[in-house]
């Protein structure tokens, strides 16, 4: 006799034998037993999680001799045959093999007859989603009133292709995955009943590897019993995961372990190992998303017990690694993995992709405490409002703090103690420059009435030999405001300035990040020369008019050199052979009705190719210039802002774009 794989041997032969679909058992076991079994079932779900099983054990409950019964006898010839697959009153047909509407037809002409021996004429239909259209629409009527002897029963994985109008007809079971812990529980009991010994973690991992369904976990034990051979060798937990092609858990731990704690080359060395023994890398990084996932639960669960199926020294491990990092910091490894393995599932260097993966999680920033994100903006708060500041004599200094939580207060016996001061303004807290007389936008206030201009131009010549912080006028800044309304006006806070005596060293400023023109590795362009204003005048005049109707022919016209503009005569310059001199050749006469409508006479237009376009600026290239002068002066106001240039210092904010409003 030929051997019987696992997934057939230990095939459910009662309601009662079906794993993980209590719902679906218990319904149609108390149909039957109140006579209300309908005419039409559809069970839906993945694959081998019990749909052909329930249907043939359905089928065989409702024709055993002693029913219809919720359990079946399994022993009279309707049981035995049914559970055959010979019953003759009993047809099991493959969707996928009968599609078309002929073969409907011909399942519709057996209806009629009543059954040959059993109570019920049951039709089981497996991936019923195979049917066309045509075949469903040959069934509706049937499906809809069938005979009293008749009974459908169809099995599919793809449920969304079933037309509406089937699955309105039919009373409809969703079968789910099924958990792995059953799944653990059902291949116990099967290896205990086979005589093979093995480990708990090996039957986890198969159980694991199932992904939900009982018949794909059969068939892995199938798998690495026949590894062991027929030797009484023990199924353990590294030869089923060298069987299998899975990383053990201990590997997992050990790699999760290395990322937490920012260690990448231990990384690098995990993954090596696992590439030279043969171990998929695309299947372990699934594996190694889903340990990050438990230690996430491990730190934020009261019961990680009840949500993660591991044993108790494995979980034991998982709880210790995830009290060595903060909530944030898990979430944000298992957040980045998560996408980083759809990059690793799709590469074609999967051993690389997953390489950079961790070496990036390795080497993340460390998160900024809050507390730390606080005293940086009281202290930019202080900055800004003008307080801390340090008085005149030898008055008590207010305790402040630094970046790294140190304070500086008053020493033994109440005598204040005061670090070495680095700039005026508040406490700890470094202040911008003074502005200086090229920069007419920070120049200083004026000196105040009855001052000597000694005392403006010379600050150690001032005649009291206290250090005061005043502060001169706020800076106005204007905002733009592009709604249409009246600008509004943006008052600065009050700079701080430093008056009297030696100026302390000021502690070094960012430095602005250079413009792309002003860098010493780009030689900036030179201009061509201007056109004379009157030349200009009448060039935009004439450009208006024709970007009145034709907006695309007056940008074309705005990259042509004006060498000459008169009532007479428009010359105008292109490179030759450029794309732009194409579209001005095909625009000729709209540029001289606008032209002629300016001056009021008829003005020909004529394209200069003589290479002479270099000698004066087209009206494009004026407005790039300017606009990229717009841009720089924009840069600059805000880089010397007091406002920017206390968050940068306070905060070590940067400056990374700059934005103009329209127009």
């Amino acid at each position: 006799m030929s051997y019987v794989v696992l997934a057939r041997k230990w095939r459910p032969q009662t309601f009662a034998d079906l794993v993980g679909q209590d719902h679906v058992s218990r319904t149609l076991a108390n149909a039957i037993a109140s006579d209300r079994v309908a005419h039409a079932f559809l069970f839906t779900g993945v694959r081998g999680v019990g749909k052909t099983s329930t249907a043939r054990m359905l089928a065989r409950a409702l024709n055993c001799e002693r029913g219809p019964t919720a359990e079946p006898c399994l022993t009279c010839d309707a049981c035995v045959q049914i559970g055959a697959g010979t019953d003759v009153d009993v047809q099991e047909i493959d969707g996928a093999s009968y599609t078309g509407v002929e073969a409907v037809r011909s399942l519709q002409e057996t209806i009629p007859y009543r059954p040959a021996r059993d109570r019920f004429k049951i039709y089981i239909v497996d991936e019923v989603h195979m049917l066309s259209n045509a075949a469903w629409n040959a069934f509706l009527k049937t499906l809809e009133e069938p005979p009293p002897h008749v009974k459908f029963i169809f099995a599919t994985t793809e449920v969304q292709k079933v037309p509406v109008t089937i699955l309105s007809r039919c009373q409809r079971y969703d079968f789910k995955l099924i958990a792995t812990s059953a799944i653990a529980t059902r291949l116990k009991t099967v290896l205990e009943e086979e005589k093979i010994a093995a480990d708990d973690e090996a039957i986890r991992i198969v159980a694991r590897e199932a992904a939900g369904s009982m018949r794909d976990a059969m068939s892995l034990l199938d798998q690495v019993i026949a590894w062991i051979g027929g030797t009484d060798e023990r199924l353990s937990a590294e030869n089923v995961a060298r069987v299998l092609g899975v990383a053990s858990r201990s590997v997992l731990h050990r790699l999760a372990a290395a990322v937490v704690d920012r260690d990448p080359s231990v990384c690098l060395d995990i993954v090596a190992g696992l590439a030279q023994q043969g171990f998929p890398l695309a299947q372990v990084a699934r594996d190694f998303l889903e340990h990050l996932r438990m230690v996430v639960v491990a730190k934020v669960s009261r019961e990680p017990t009840a949500l993660l199926e591991v044993a108790d020294d494995e979980l034991a491990d998982i709880a210790a690694l995830a009290e060595r990092a903060q909530v944030d910091d898990l979430s944000r490894l298992y957040l980045g993995f998560s996408r980083a393995y759809d990059d690793i599932a799709r590469s074609a260097q999967v051993r690389g992709a997953f390489e950079m993966a961790l070496v990036r999680l390795a080497h993340r920033p460390p998160l900024v405490p809050l507390d730390d994100l606080l005293e940086r903006l009281s202290a930019l708060e202080q900055r800004l409002s003008g307080s801390g500041r340090r008085g005149g004599g030898g008055g008590p200094s207010s305790t402040t703090k630094s970046r790294g939580g140190r304070s500086s207060s008053a020493g033994r016996g109440g005598a204040p103690t005061r670090a070495a001061p680095r700039e005026a303004g508040a406490e700890g807290v470094p202040v911008p420059t003074p502005p200086s007389p090229s920069n007419p936008e920070r120049a200083p206030a004026a000196p105040p009435a009855g001052a000597s201009p000694a005392s403006a131009t010379a600050p150690s010549s001032v005649a009291s030999d206290s250090r005061a912080v005043t502060s001169p006028s706020p800076v106005a800044v204007e905002m733009r405001d592009t709604t249409g309304g009246a600008p509004p006006a943006f008052v600065a806070p009050p700079f701080p300035v430093w008056k009297g005596g030696p100026r302390p060293s000021p502690s070094p400023s960012p430095e602005p990040d250079p413009l792309p023109s002003e860098r010493a590795d780009v030689e900036p362009k030179p201009r061509k020369p201007p056109v004379s204003p009157l030349v200009l005048e009448a060039w935009e005049a004439i450009l208006d008019r024709v970007r009145v109707d034709k907006p695309p022919v007056a940008s074309v016209f705005e990259h042509a050199a004006p060498l000459e503009v008169t009532p007479e005569r428009l010359q105008l310059g292109y490179p030759p052979g450029s794309f732009l001199l194409q579209q001005a050749q095909s625009h000729v006469t709209t540029l001289e009705a606008a032209a002629s409508q300016h001056f009021g006479r008829p003005t020909t237009v004529e394209i200069d190719l003589s290479k002479r376009h270099g000698e004066v600026e087209t009206v494009a290239e004026r407005n790039a210039a300017q606009g990229r002068e717009r841009e720089r002066l924009a840069r600059r106001r805000v880089e010397t802002h007091p406002l920017v240039v206390a968050a940068r210092e306070v905060l070590g904010a940067r400056i990374r774009d700059v934005r103009l409003p329209p127009g």
